[in-house]
This record gives structure tokens, sequence and C-alpha cells, in this order.
């Protein structure tokens, strides 16, 4: 893997983010134009309905099958930030940082993170404001 840095950080599962919802994309427009072209001819419209529904149910099912993980994992990163910049500073994290500014904080190392912190907090910085203020990237290789 390569080095983290505010380039280089997101991660794409091929298999899923690619290919699975190109699938997905290409089955859900063939299916609803066969559905148009069997309701606009007048044929028997049940197979093609329910194929469409079936895509359709598919594409929600992808989609929550990757926000509900993520959604997980960023309240673990909202604890686990909380908790480094208690054992930093002795107070919890500024109740204004938002879970989008916590999760760019986690790429800060600990003598950033504080600094960070308190301008994401009084400034409103937004997530990329905050990744470019990091001069020392803290790799986080467990995000998924």
């Amino acid at each position: 893997m390569l080095q983290q840095n505010n380039a280089h950080h997101a991660r794409h599962v091929k298999g899923y983010h690619f290919m699975l919802w190109a699938f997905l994309l290409i089955g859900t427009i063939t299916s609803l134009v066969s559905l148009y072209l069997q309701w606009s001819a007048h044929y028997d419209v049940l197979n093609p309905v329910l194929i469409a529904l079936l895509f359709i149910c598919a594409d929600f099912s992808a989609y929550y099958l990757r926000q509900f993980p993520l959604r997980a994992q960023d309240r673990a990163i909202r604890a686990e930030e909380n908790l480094r910049h208690f054992i930093l500073t002795h107070k919890p994290l500024d109740t204004r940082v938002t879970m989008s500014q916590v999760i760019a904080l986690r790429f800060a190392p600990d003598d950033e993170f504080i600094v960070l912190a308190d301008r994401a907090a009084k400034e409103n910085l937004s997530p990329a404001e905050i990744k470019q203020e990091i001069k020392k990237w803290r790799a986080d290789n467990h995000r998924m």
C-alpha cells in the first residue's frame, strides 16, 4: 500500500465500488427500459416489474451494506479521538466538532491534533481544510 497523505488516503474496493455498482446500474437501467417497452407495447408487464423491483432492492441493499458499517466506524472513530483528546488535554473534545471534522482529525498526529481540534470547533473548518492543515500525516490503515 502507498504511503497515506492528503492526496492519497481514500480507499476503493474495485469489486464493490466499480464492478458491483456498474452491474447494478446497468441492470437497473436495462430493467426499467424493458419495463417501459413492455408497458408501451401493451404486453404482460409482471416479469419486467419483478425484475425492476429486484434490481431496485439490490441497489438499496448494496448502498446500505456499505453505509451501516461506515456509520459504526464513524462512531468508533469519534470515541477513539475523544479519548485521545481527553488523554492529551484532560478535557473531552468540544461538542461543536462535527463527525466529519473528527474523521478528518484522525489523520493528525498528537502535536497537531489539539490545535486543529480547537480550530475546527472555533473556525468551523471543513474536513478538507483540516486535512490540508496537517503537516505530518498519521495514517489510518483500518478504515474501510
